[in-house]
């Protein structure tokens, strides 16, 4: 999931150098959401794991 975010977040990062605004935008959205599901996921994997 971490992948992806960063694959979009360079994606938008390139999309903006080279002027496509909406691209961009678009890129950098689904990055924000990839990383907050990443994010959930990681605490609720924290916090449910056994311990031993």
């Amino acid at each position: 999931m971490l992948h992806y975010a960063v694959v979009f977040l360079i994606i938008a990062i390139v999309a903006a150098i080279l002027g496509f605004g909406v691209i961009s935008g678009t890129a950098a959205w689904i990055a924000k959401v990839l990383f907050l599901v990443f994010i959930i996921g990681a605490i609720i994997s924290f916090l449910t794991r056994k311990r031993v």
